[in-house]
């Protein structure tokens, strides 16, 4: 047990780090969220999607204030160090304390929404918390496209103020978010007739990844960017290789940390010293690119085992020519807000097959023409590879309201504790905020907060104790006020 303080919080922190919840295996998740429900009396329902809303009575002398919506996503990333044995089906996460941060071991944590959902929950455990009609909103499936939302079912929620629980930086409160879309490629590849009897395996690894949107400004190393530039090394170098999988990343919104190449090199005996040394000068350069912002890289040869033929010539050439033309990473600040990524894209898996190599990006943008031309953008350059094109649904962001009601109430609540006003801002991030409001008749009044993350999407994720404190008390003078 952590043993912090609010205790009410962190028990469900806790809680819902011993129940594995990836995106689409939420069910466990959802059954914790509807134990607390009959737990304290209240009425609750789910829809076909998987969302939960928790309908909560007012504090009494408070029954006359607007019904506010508390909202979080019940899901999160799964991502682990290579090294880490961890099933994320069936393993709990494996807390720890580390000065002011709660981490995982080897594994993300899933504060990312783990600690808005217990924040949102732990308000039935205080019986000082003063608030109106609260409904709370679990939504499913956000990490992998916002699903939950998407299929939120019409009339689900009576309230028309949301205050979405799904950001990362104390003190700051969010007005705004970037849509998104997916596109992926699949190439069509053709390969030899024998597996090769020795093969090795090429590795990027030791990068910090991150979140696709809030960190992708930042120019951390991409590993499947490194690996081709690898390949080009070895190329460059006089080596004769023949390439077998190339795989990299895992999760769509994080920027890849770990790539792998599997390859056969030529009988010549100097191969593979040739291949270390250019490895290790590309090494180097790589550091040098990355000193600061992702000094952590390794690039590896060493023994590996081959499970398919080579690729044949003509479709190596295709994969390494549209692996390395791919764009990746903020292509335009906003206009209106400085400091703002408007427009960005992720070069985000690369997954190997025996007749295809599968790639999946994904873009960001403030602006709807400008998400729909990043998408066409990273089509236009599979096209010219001979690959086949497919794109998600689209999900259109959330513009910012500067003259909100509930914004302005935040903001003079948090001038009253701390003596400074916040800035409203906006998020490169998809946030369900615009979502859920086309899916509630009339105008929603939307603002996000929450206490201090770093590090989500990626094993290093964690989450500042002393802020949990800081933005409960804040949150609940909030509500209290609103109400």
């Amino acid at each position: 047990m952590l043993k912090l303080q609010p205790a009410a919080v962190w028990d469900h922190f806790e809680a819902l780090s011993r129940i594995p919840r990836s995106s689409g295996h939420e069910r466990a998740a959802g059954e914790y969220l509807l134990s607390v429900a009959k737990r304290h009396g209240l009425p609750w329902s789910q829809d076909a999607a998987g969302n939960t809303v928790i309908r909560v009575p007012a504090t009494p002398g408070r029954e006359r204030a607007a019904v506010t919506v508390l909202q979080g996503h019940t899901d999160m990333v799964c991502e682990k160090n290579s090294g880490t044995a961890h099933d994320f089906l069936k393993d709990p996460i494996v807390l720890r304390l580390e000065g002011d941060w709660v981490k995982a071991t080897g594994t993300t944590l899933g504060a990312d929404n783990g600690i808005g959902v217990a924040m949102a929950l732990a308000l039935l455990d205080d019986r000082g918390a003063v608030h109106g009609p609260l409904e709370l909103l679990f939504t499913t499936d956000e990490e992998t496209g916002l699903h939950g939302a998407n299929g939120l079912r019409p009339g689900f929620l009576k309230g028309r103020r949301l205050l979405n629980l799904d950001t990362e930086e104390d003190g700051q409160l969010y007005v705004g978010c970037a849509g998104g879309q997916d596109t992926v490629l699949t190439l069509p590849v053709r390969r030899e007739k024998a597996v090769p009897k020795k093969a090795f395996t090429l590795s990027a690894t030791g990068l910090r990844g991150g979140h696709s949107g809030g960190d992708i400004h930042e120019g951390r190393g991409n590993a499947n960017q490194i690996l081709v530039r690898a390949l080009w090394a070895l190329s460059g170098a006089g080596v004769a290789f023949r390439l077998v999988t190339f795989d990299g990343g895992s999760k769509r919104n994080a920027i890849p940390r770990e790539a792998f190449v599997t390859l056969a090199l030529d009988h010549d005996p100097a191969a593979l010293p040739k291949a270390r040394k250019s490895l290790k000068a590309l090494q180097a350069d790589l550091r040098a690119e990355l000193r600061g912002v992702d000094e952590g890289l390794s690039l590896a040869l060493g023994p590996g085992k081959a499970l398919f033929p080579p690729l044949a010539a003509t479709s190596q050439a295709k994969l390494l020519d549209l692996l390395g033309a791919l764009p990746h990473g903020y292509v335009e600040f906003s206009r209106d807000i400085p400091g703002l990524v408007q427009t960005s894209t992720n070069f985000a898996i690369v997954a190997t097959r025996r007749t295809s190599v599968e790639v999946c990006t994904s873009q960001r943008s403030s602006l709807w023409s400008r998400l729909l031309w990043a998408a066409r953008w990273v089509e236009s350059v599979g096209r010219a590879a001979g690959a086949r094109v497919t794109h998600s649904s689209a999900y259109p962001g959330w513009k910012p309201d500067l003259r909100s009601p509930i914004l302005r109430q935040a903001q003079e609540t948090y001038r009253r504790l701390h003596g400074t006003v916040p800035e409203p801002k906006a998020i490169h991030a998809g946030l369900e905020c615009g979502i859920i409001a086309d899916k509630v008749e009339g105008e929603v009044d939307i603002i996000s907060y929450g206490p201090q993350l770093e590090g989500v999407h990626a094993p290093g994720e964690k989450v500042s104790i002393s802020s949990v404190a800081r933005f409960w008390d804040f949150h609940k003078k909030v509500l209290a006020e609103l109400a």
